[in-house]
């Protein structure tokens, strides 16, 4: 199941509808090309909503606080359940992935209701135990942000979802919006990797300087989930610095197929060296030759080796390279050396098949 988050992008809307369906549809209608685009060159993406009770989250004594920006934005941009509904089988629609962050129990039914395939986590609800628990029951895979928590917070939740065999991708976030690059430290990335190896690391960001430095740096430090807010300026509603436009999404999507492309094999394997680059070094390799005329039984033993043999360009075909002498010959560890069949006159080659006892001799490190 951790196979669902590998190399996988989350578009979040958030509350940038306004409450708005049309809105809404027209946030997801600008996506749609970029998405398809790069999900033909092997990306996966998926929108994702945020979902709120507005019957219970708000407590009945600040509903009219309109001082409380959190409390005013929220009812502002209220949708119910249907809304909802319609949103994600519009996202669908286009065979793109929804899914949606909940903020409360009732929104978690509504995940329920509508068959989300992963469910996220805000950072502020890492440790909201109640709200976790309603997660958890629906067994779907989780993807937690972990902006402004520390090990303490992070640990109990790891441990949490472990202990009920949930899948769990969990992204490094700083919580500022927007963040400047100063502030990503995308070094955490390495710590989260490290403590928790059985997990996808992701990365969700807050950045607005540009779309590709922090993918490419987070990529390559293991980053296997990513997430940015998305948004379209209609003229109605100032666009937020840390939401990005539709050509910022496609560079972001771009940087990331660069940054595969630079990465390249999964490091637990060796990478496939070329035929080209073998070729090109081969160039590079010292043969062995003769100092002088040497003559047929001469024994070149780690004694001699340097004082009647000296190394150069281009190493010819069976000829000895410098590969083949042991970097322990100086020391004089080999007792018995290599007898040449033939004799050969200074500045010859000496061939591997003038040699005897060269299993003796060589590659003994």
């Amino acid at each position: 199941m951790e196979e669902i988050f590998k190399d996988l992008f989350i578009l979040e809307l958030a509350n940038n509808h306004w409450g708005s369906l049309d809105r809404g549809k027209k946030i997801i209608d600008s996506y749609v090309p970029i998405i398809r685009k790069h999900q033909e060159q092997g990306l996966r993406a998926a929108i994702k909503l945020q979902f709120r009770d507005g019957e219970h989250f708000i407590h009945p004594d600040f509903l009219d606080r309109s001082d409380i920006r959190y409390i005013f934005k929220t009812k502002k941009t209220a949708l119910n359940f249907n809304q909802f509904r319609e949103l994600i089988l519009y996202i669908q629609s286009f065979n793109i992935m929804a899914i949606a962050t909940p903020f409360d129990e009732e929104s978690v039914r509504w995940c329920d209701l509508l068959n989300l395939p992963i469910i996220k986590i805000a950072s502020s609800d890492i440790n909201d135990w109640p709200l976790l628990q309603a997660i958890a029951q629906l067994e779907k895979p989780v993807i937690c942000s972990t902006g402004g928590a520390n090990l303490d917070q992070i640990d109990p939740m790891v441990a949490f979802f472990e202990a009920r065999n949930i899948p769990l991708a969990i992204n490094h976030c700083v919580a500022l919006y927007p963040t400047e690059d100063q502030d990503l430290c995308l070094n955490q990335i390495d710590l989260l990797k490290t403590r928790y190896p059985k997990h996808t690391i992701g990365f969700s960001t807050h950045e607005y300087h540009d779309w590709e430095s922090s993918l490419l740096i987070s990529y390559a430090k293991g980053a296997r989930t990513f997430e940015r807010h998305i948004d379209i300026d209609l003229g109605d509603y100032p666009v937020s610095p840390y939401c990005s436009l539709p050509d910022q999404i496609n560079l972001w999507f771009s940087a990331y197929h660069k940054a595969k492309k630079f990465c390249g094999e999964d490091f637990k394997n060796p990478r496939k060296i070329s035929d080209q680059e073998i070729n090109y070094l081969n160039q590079l390799v010292r043969g062995v030759y003769a100092k002088r005329d040497l003559p047929e039984g001469y024994e070149l033993n780690s004694e001699n080796i340097f004082q009647d043999i000296y190394l150069a360009i281009p190493c010819l075909p069976d000829q000895l390279s410098c590969r083949d002498i042991s970097q322990d010959i100086s020391q004089g560890i080999f007792q018995k050396g290599m007898t040449l069949k033939e004799k050969i006159k200074k500045d010859q080659k000496l061939d591997k098949n003038n040699l005897g006892l060269v299993k003796v001799f060589l590659n003994q490190i």
